[in-house]
């Protein structure tokens, strides 16, 4: 397209909007898109939500480290041209060992959480309204999230703490088990037959309080005794379909326990339940298109989301470490792929990406809007781009970008303050 058909695209697509410039300036999500993105791309990020529904914003989790760096956590996600993130952390990077230790960490995280929305003049979004009078507003916002109860350790009681915190999303299980089990990891050898007593008085609670269950990371037994005992639908926020493995024979290997397979992916949406299709496994954002597209093959436009795993802002490793000794296989935070293993990192190749160790360093796959090499816009930019490519319709972009993911966040929060 030649400059002036450029130009003549973009006024255009503004006065479409508003009839004048002024929408795109006040709009956080836009500003930046008006030079740099396809007008009708654009047009699509005005008039959806879109919605990372699994993003790790790296906090530091100790008093001594706190608050951490200042984050430019709005400049991140007006850039990828996303309304929301559920901004995550966890508490079981490292080994916790006394107790109290996990509740500590939990707290201190929520803490400097605070201080990152403080300083970027953002507010958490607690129910479907607050998300709703956000983008009218043109604000960007987020949702509480943590990855594992183990903050817990028990206490059934500081759900209750943390929901006046502003906790709306939580993930029952993450890597490694809590002190008191809340069910099987399935990354685990099984030991507790699936979803403990704990952990089924745990989601009968956030169905009382009004907190969203995430089961990523539950065993198929764990994940079917929840959707028996969760009286509102459920979301897997993170995961691909076993059959969509990509080009990395090693990546595939390591990342296959924590895909879902396409009869319990039936059974989670059959039950209203929402998947998230991550960005692990996708070399480019076509391929990425491409497994969204499978999985909405299986279970349906209505039960499909996207949540990413990834981080829209700066990686964080505090004193000592996250834990992990240079031999560890596990997944690290924000992404799930092992920060020390070269051959699962196939496009760490750019300049930037310093060594490891180094707490600047990333690679490429890692943060949310360098999603993939070479990619130039922002990561709900060039996600819309690609699904438009793999055929699918403006209406299902805006289901699969944030409206069945705020279908089933409204039904775990109405009625609830």
């Amino acid at each position: 397209m030649e400059k002036s058909q450029q130009e003549w695209s973009r006024r255009k697509f503004i006065n479409m909007l508003t009839g004048t410039g002024a929408f795109m300036i006040l709009n956080p999500r836009l500003s930046w898109a008006v030079d740099e993105v396809d007008p009708r791309i654009a047009a699509i990020v005005a008039k959806t939500t879109g919605i990372d529904t699994h993003n790790h914003i790296d906090v530091p989790l100790s008093a001594k480290e706190s608050p951490g760096p200042k984050i430019d956590l709005a400049g991140e996600i007006s850039k990828s041209g996303l309304s929301a993130i559920c901004m995550t952390f966890a508490v079981d990077y490292q080994q916790l060992r006394n107790p109290g230790e996990a509740y500590d960490r939990f707290i201190n995280g929520l803490n400097a959480m605070d201080v990152v929305l403080e300083s970027n003049n953002m507010k958490s979004s607690l129910n479907l309204a607050d998300l709703r009078s956000a983008q009218n507003n043109h604000s960007l916002t987020v949702i509480q999230s943590v990855e594992g109860a183990h903050f817990l350790e028990g206490h059934l009681d500081r759900l209750g703490v943390a929901y006046s915190r502003g906790l709306r999303h939580l993930g029952l299980l993450h890597d490694s088990d809590a002190s008191v089990p809340l069910g099987d990891v399935y990354t685990n050898t099984p030991k507790w037959g699936g979803l403990t007593d704990f952990g089924a008085d745990v989601i009968k609670e956030c169905n009382k309080l009004g907190i969203l269950v995430d089961l990523t990371h539950a065993s198929n037994a764990t994940i079917n005794a929840a959707l028996k005992v969760s009286s509102k639908p459920v979301l897997i926020s993170h995961t691909g379909l076993n059959t969509c493995l990509g080009q990395n024979e090693f990546m595939a290997k390591m990342m296959r326990p924590r895909l879902i397979s396409k009869e319990q992916a039936k059974i989670v949406a059959d039950a209203g339940g929402v998947i998230g299709v991550w960005t692990h496994l996708a070399e480019t954002p076509l391929e990425y298109a491409r497994n969204v597209r499978a999985m909405v093959n299986i279970i349906g436009i209505d039960h499909v989301c996207i949540g990413t795993d990834t981080k829209l802002t700066p990686v964080y490793r505090p004193a000592g470490g996250f834990g992990p000794k240079p031999d560890d296989r596990s997944p690290q935070p924000g992404g799930g792929i092992p920060v020390n293993t070269p051959v699962a990192r196939p496009r760490d190749n750019n300049s930037h990406n310093g060594p490891d160790g180094d707490k600047n360093s990333h690679r490429i796959g890692e943060r949310t809007n360098e999603a993939w090499k070479d990619q130039n816009a922002g990561f709900y930019y060039t996600v819309i781009d690609a699904m438009l490519k793999t055929g699918f319709t403006e209406d299902e972009i805006g289901k699969i970008g944030g409206g069945n993911f705020c279908r089933i966040f409204d039904s775990a929060t109405a009625g609830h303050f």
